[in-house]
C-alpha cells in the first residue's frame, strides 16, 4: 500500500489536504472558485462537442502547453524521491 500511495496513506492524505488548502488559497487570490472551474470544464466539453474534430487540436495545444511544465516537474520530483530512497 505504501508503494502505491508513495508513502504511508495517512501522511499522503494529510499532505494532499494541506496542498489542497494552499492551492485553494492561491486560487481564491486569483478570484477563482470551484463552481467557476466546473463551469469552465462544462464549457470546454460543450466547445469540443460543438466544434468537432477541430477542437481536438485546440485541446492538444493546451495539453502540450501544460505538459511542458507538468511532466518535467513530475520527473524531477520522482528523481528526488528515488535519490531519497537510496539514501535511506
Amino acid at each position: 500500500m505504501d508503494k502505491f500511495f508513495g508513502g504511508a496513506p495517512v501522511w499522503v492524505v494529510l499532505r494532499l489536504v494541506v496542498i489542497s488548502l494552499v492551492l485553494g488559497i492561491v486560487l481564491a487570490a486569483f478570484n477563482l472558485d470551484a463552481f467557476g472551474l466546473v463551469q469552465k470544464l462544462r464549457d470546454l466539453i460543450a466547445t469540443i462537442y460543438n466544434l468537432g474534430f477541430d477542437a481536438f487540436a485546440w485541446v492538444f495545444d493546451y495539453f502540450i502547453l501544460g505538459a511542458v511544465i507538468v511532466f518535467p516537474v513530475w520527473v524531477i520530483l520522482r528523481l528526488f524521491a528515488v535519490a531519497k530512497d537510496r539514501n535511506e
